[in-house]
């Protein structure tokens, strides 16, 4: 029999589920080490995932609070597009990743696990990121602590708000 320990999970298992949207709650903090928030602009901003499926699972969501692209204004599209193009680029800089998985889950049909927010999942992947661990024992890993990948993404998104 296989035991797996992830005491981390009990404390969401368990823990009282806020009454508003954890994206919108996230960027009321500002960018901190606990809201997960990397960058803020005018219309998006970025985030990290809190149950990353990657080192660098990262989140741009519009600070519209709307279901789907299609309720978003074009400006604001443009902008969630834009820092999409800006997180590909500080993750190239801090991973060097092989590639990018870019998407989007609307509703709960699609798997979303935040419906009424809709936002875009951008996820650095390397080859053969996908070992046994995943293929036989249906468990992934996650190789850096969410602390260590925010304070490495933190300045480089500084930089590249300068370049841009």
């Amino acid at each position: 029999m296989r035991v797996i320990f992830a005491p981390w999970r009990m404390e969401y298992i368990l823990g009282q589920k806020p009454d508003g949207c954890v994206l919108c709650d996230a960027l009321g903090k500002g960018v901190t080490r606990e809201s997960l928030v990397l960058y803020v602009s005018d219309k998006a901003f970025v985030m990290m995932n809190r149950y990353p499926y990657s080192s660098g699972h990262l989140m741009v969501v519009p600070r519209s609070h709307v279901g789907a692209p299609d309720m978003l204004d074009p400006a604001e599209w443009s902008d969630v597009n834009r820092l999409v193009r800006l997180s590909i680029k500080v993750l190239r800089r801090a991973f060097n990743p092989d590639g990018f998985n870019i998407g989007m889950n609307l509703g709960k049909a699609a798997g979303a696990g935040i419906t009424d927010h809709c936002h875009v999942h951008v996820l650095p992947r390397w080859s053969g990121d996908t070992n046994f661990i995943s293929t036989v024992g249906e468990l992934r890993v996650i190789p850096q602590a969410l602390e260590s990948t925010f304070d490495k993404l933190l300045p480089l998104f500084k930089e590249e708000e300068a370049d841009t």
